[in-house]
Order: C-alpha cells, then sequence, then structure tokens
C-alpha cells in the first residue's frame, strides 16, 4: 500500500509554540477514514513526532489515517500544557476532518510511556476545561472513541511502591519536572494529572499493554488504571507481558501486540 506523508502540519499553538503533525494515509483511499493519533513518549521531556516511524506506517497501512504530534515538553512548560496540546490535536482533525479525509467521530489516540500517560488522560477527562487550553478549535470536542496506552504512568505517588530503577519521587524525575515540583510535595497537582482522576463510566474502550519487569514505569501503573476502569464499567483489554521492558522485545511494529491493538480499533473506530 502506498501512503501519503504530509509533514510541518501545525494543528494548533501551545503558548507562543508552533505545533505541528505529520499526517499518514493510505493515498488510495477514496472515502473518509477512521483517524488514530500518535502521541510519542519520552518522559515527557524529550521525543518528537518523528519517533516510532515504523508503528505509524503499519497504522497506515491497516486503513486508518494517523496524525503524530508533539506537545510541549517540560522544559518548556509545565503540566497542563501537555495534555492541553494533545487536546487541541483532537479538536483540529475534527474541525479539519473534510480536509483531512477523515471520520470526525472516528478518533483513537495511541502512545508509549509519556505517550501512554496522555493517552489515557485525553480519553478519561473529556470535557474537563482545565485540561483544554486554548491553543484552538475551541468549539470541537476533544473526546476520542477509543484509547490505547503502552506502559504509561498514572498515579505518580504510587510509581516508587513497585520495584525498578528509577526514583520517581526525587524532584528532578521525568513526573516531577512535569508537574513543576516534587511530587510528593505537590499531591494536588499530581492529582490533576492522573488519568485515573477522571474515569467516568462514559470513558471510551481501553486496551493497556505493560511489561511485569518494565525498569522505568512500574508495572503497578497499568494495573491501577485497570481497576478503575473496571469498576465504572468500562470496556478494557488488559494485556501484560511477561517479563518485557520498558518497550522493546513484544512492543515492535511488526508484534503480535501490535497487531491485535489495531484489531481493538479496527473493532471501535471501522
Amino acid at each position: 500500500m502506498t501512503i501519503e506523508i504530509r509533514d510541518n502540519i501545525e494543528f494548533g499553538r501551545g503558548g507562543d509554540h508552533r505545533l505541528e503533525g505529520i499526517l499518514y494515509r493510505p493515498s488510495d483511499a477514496s472515502e473518509p477514514l477512521p483517524m488514530i493519533i500518535w502521541i510519542h513518549g519520552g518522559a515527557f521531556r524529550h521525543g518528537s513526532r518523528h519517533d516510532n516511524k515504523d508503528i505509524r506506517e503499519a497504522i497506515a497501512n491497516s486503513g486508518f489515517a494517523c496524525f503524530s504530534i508533539e506537545y510541549r515538553l517540560s522544559h518548556q512548560a509545565i503540566f497542563p500544557a501537555t495534555i492541553q496540546d494533545c487536546k487541541c490535536a483532537v479538536r483540529y482533525v475534527r474541525a479539519n476532518a473534510k480536509e483531512l479525509g477523515i471520520k470526525p467521530e472516528n478518533i483513537g489516540v495511541w502512545g508509549p510511556s509519556a505517550g501512554g500517560h496522555l493517552s489515557a488522560l485525553v480519553g478519561t477527562s473529556a470535557g474537563v476545561d482545565e485540561l483544554e487550553g486554548d491553543g484552538g478549535y475551541a468549539d470541537y470536542s476533544s473526546a476520542v472513541q477509543a484509547v490505547c496506552d503502552w506502559f504509561g504512568p498514572t498515579d505518580f505517588l504510587l510509581m516508587d511502591s513497585f520495584p525498578g530503577e528509577m526514583t520517581h519521587d526525587a524532584p528532578n524525575s521525568p513526573e516531577s519536572q512535569l508537574i513543576g515540583g516534587a511530587i510528593q510535595d505537590n499531591p494536588d497537582k499530581v492529582q490533576k494529572a492522573n488519568p485515573i482522576t477522571y474515569v467516568t463510566d462514559n470513558a471510551p474502550p481501553f486496551i493497556i499493554a505493560h511489561g511485569t519487569k518494565d525498569p522505568l514505569v512500574p508495572y503497578n501503573q497499568s494495573e491501577l488504571l485497570q481497576a478503575e476502569l473496571v469498576k465504572h464499567g468500562v470496556d478494557v483489554t488488559f494485556i501484560t507481558l511477561d517479563g518485557a521492558g520498558h518497550g522493546g522485545k513484544g512492543f515492535e511494529a511488526d508484534s503480535p501486540l501490535t497487531a491485535q491493538c489495531i484489531e481493538f480499533f479496527k473493532k471501535h473506530l471501522i
């Protein structure tokens, strides 16, 4: 399949920062397509919309449009800037559905690590005004219809209660840098950044994947999110990769996991 790729698409503004994305779309598609927004990882402080090209191409080759987005990193702006930028991207694709050739009510989000956190937060926090921001397209909804969260953090305050190789309570941890202070000293800010805080019975379907030996984002983070989704009767699939780490083996673009996640999106978006 031939894929049309358009880079440097401005989808909004994060303060003075121009927010850009890359659109992947099957070039022979004659009808509007469901959209999957890809949100990159990188500990909230690095990474790029250009990461994970192989997975984005797998998404487009499976009959979806894919929009890979950037967001302000923690050295550029603290939370809620990250989630506001992601929500702006959802509003943008919905507002420009005709031009992009997509179905405006068939939008999903997918990301690894920090991108998993942001995907989950987009999914659970529809209608939370504080997290919307003013990046553009305010008349459009940022709600999504399906979420794929790969090993994203959820409750930062409980990350150090599970074995790992990073001290998340430290003032220079990725999570502390995200909220602008040591997480244990700022529980209210941590709660606002936690996707679990916003879970309701109306949350969209979720698929979550996490390795049991993840040294950077503890496995318990996905367990906590799954438990809250189940509590509210949300359709959730939790895939445990026994012995897997933080991405890498088991999470490749040609892996059974990726195929299962694409089938999840086909079920809920097509």
